[in-house]
């Protein structure tokens, strides 16, 4: 499952999953957001996300699900080799891919909105201390 629970009862499932994925390579990722920072404040609120353009593959989505449970994925459809069309854009809860095949994934779960058979949205690690949330791989 995508889901990373905050206490670190996470599973691997999702990496297991993510490194069956022939279109995608895992990048290196580990961040630490003090939630005290301003860039980093709407994080504190349920149900919104931020966006961190310059990390991934694509960039990486970080959702406040319910302030103990955050989710972080890459915008990198899974589906795709990565290419100019396959950095996928928020629409709300949804992240939508530019190629032409109207891919779309629901940024709490990770899963494809239509297809279940298909890859997942690569997911990170995430684990909350105190103010500052660790994303990691």
């Amino acid at each position: 499952m995508a889901f990373i629970c905050l206490s670190g009862c996470g599973t691997d499932d999702s990496n297991r999953i993510n490194a069956n994925n022939p279109y995608l390579n895992t990048p290196l990722v580990n961040l630490s957001l003090n939630l005290n920072l301003p860039q980093y404040n709407l994080l504190k609120y349920p149900g919104n996300y931020l966006v961190l353009s310059n990390q991934g593959l694509k960039g990486v989505v970080v959702y406040n699900v319910n302030n103990s449970l955050y989710t972080a994925f890459d915008l990198a459809d899974p589906n795709h080799t990565p290419s100019s069309c396959s950095m996928m854009t928020l629409q709300g809860v949804i992240a939508q891919c530019a190629c032409n095949d109207n891919n779309s994934y629901d940024i709490v779960t990770g899963q494809h909105q239509n297809d279940p058979q298909t890859y997942p949205m690569l997911a990170y690690r995430i684990t909350r201390s105190g103010d500052n949330l660790n994303i990691t791989n």
